[in-house]
């Protein structure tokens, strides 16, 4: 089997974390052959953004980033934390994947950083565990989104005060309420079908809906009154 390299950036100023990253890293690694990780690490706002930089302008794909959004700011004070650095990476990096990592965890940063990154993990650190580690690891490569359970706690609060679900989600449920097929909707919506499923598996997460198809999604979101 032809082995399937990834190459990942840990952004991080505490040590210990970094080096928790890498061990999980490598024992995923172990456990399935035929994947190889190529890690680098950044301390701070300066070193990490010369990083992505460097993969923007060499043309590299950067596959997969840890980042923390509490961080010593760039010395010209452009970026100020993981928050603006996970923007650049969103624009020069579209297709990187992006976990957020962080000590934050009230309901207006997480939703904030929910807005502005659209991340496709987050981690609260206080619920890090290394089999923690492992499993969104594993779902980043083979089905994002993965939260931590602090951050789906608080999605939950929030899709009860109404925060999270913006226009697109509410015109996705509705379409598919009256019967819009899937394929249809990148017609209606300024979204391709992958960015579609995107949404709706964050859509599950947010209403804890374990079905894979959508009557739980649509019965859930009728209960709430999104549709």
């Amino acid at each position: 089997m032809e082995n399937k390299k990834y190459s990942v950036l840990i952004i991080d100023d505490h040590p210990l974390i970094t080096e928790a990253y890498k061990t999980a890293f490598n024992y995923y690694s172990k456990q399935n052959e035929s994947i190889l990780f190529l890690i680098q690490t950044a301390q701070d706002c300066d070193s990490a953004f010369q990083l992505i930089n460097e993969f923007y302008t060499k043309k590299k794909s950067l596959d997969i980033v840890f980042l923390d959004i509490k961080l010593p700011p760039s010395k010209d004070g452009n970026i100020l934390s993981g928050e603006d650095l996970g923007l650049k990476i969103n624009k020069l990096l579209p297709d990187t994947k992006i976990i957020v990592s962080t000590t934050f965890n009230d309901n207006y940063r997480v939703h904030s950083i929910f807005k502005s990154i659209d991340p496709d993990g987050f981690l609260i650190k206080n619920d890090i565990t290394p089999k923690e580690l492992i499993e969104t690891i594993h779902t980043i490569i083979n089905d994002p989104p993965y939260y931590s359970k602090t951050v789906i706690k608080l999605l939950r609060k929030q899709v009860a005060n109404d925060f999270l679900l913006d226009n697109i989600d509410r015109k996705i449920l509705h379409e598919l309420s009256i019967g819009t097929r899937m394929k249809d909707l990148p017609d209606i919506l300024p979204l391709s079908i992958a960015g579609i499923e995107k949404r709706k598996r964050h859509l599950k997460y947010v209403f804890n809906v374990k079905s894979t198809d959508d009557k739980e999604l649509l019965l859930m979101a009728k209960k709430t009154g999104f549709i």
